[in-house]
């Protein structure tokens, strides 16, 4: 792997993770919020520290660091359990119009990929970026809070459910 896409120690990164085949999936309510709930579960538990995120109907942005540990693991833990409960949440909806198609699509990739033995919700990488200066810091913030505005899905950064810019989203933040 480059040493482009590693975590480097403690250090705040930008960490970018999307659904195989960019599947829409945080359209629906109780997925993202379960993902939130997950995120504060970490955050409390799993010493991650979080001072951004947007969950996006495809994709996750985090600016994210480990405080006793290896945001790695944070990382792959996350997923792992994530990945496994949201395929679990979909198979049980019976309100999920799409259901048969995501499922399907998650096992395709699951046997495609040699690491999974069944299904496969993640793309594998984390894309994580070291933000070691503060202008990278705040131009991440920047992008991860815009993200939605630019995706033409509400005209204020604000008024977006599943984000950190959300006064109203209730997750609690660290500070930089």
């Amino acid at each position: 792997m480059s040493e482009r896409w590693k975590f480097v120690g403690h250090h705040a990164h930008f960490v970018s993770f999307a659904v195989v085949g960019w599947v829409d999936v945080f359209t629906r309510a109780v997925y993202a919020e379960f993902l939130l709930k997950n995120l504060a579960y970490c955050r409390k538990s799993k010493g991650l520290v979080l001072y951004e995120f947007v969950i996006m109907p495809s994709h996750v942005h985090l600016i994210a660091a480990a405080a006793n540990a290896n945001l790695g693991e944070i990382m792959r833990d996350f997923k792992t359990y994530t990945s496994k409960e949201l395929v679990k949440l979909i198979a049980a909806n019976e309100q999920e119009s799409r259901k048969e198609w995501m499922l399907r699509l998650f096992k395709e990739h699951g046997a495609a990929n040699p690491l999974n033995t069944h299904n496969q919700f993640w793309q594998q990488s984390n894309k994580p970026i070291l933000l070691d200066t503060p202008k990278k810091f705040d131009d991440c913030v920047r992008y991860v809070r815009e993200n939605p505005l630019v995706a033409g899905l509400v005209t204020d950064e604000t008024a977006y459910t599943w984000s950190s810019a959300n006064p109203q989203i209730g997750v609690e933040l660290d500070e930089a």
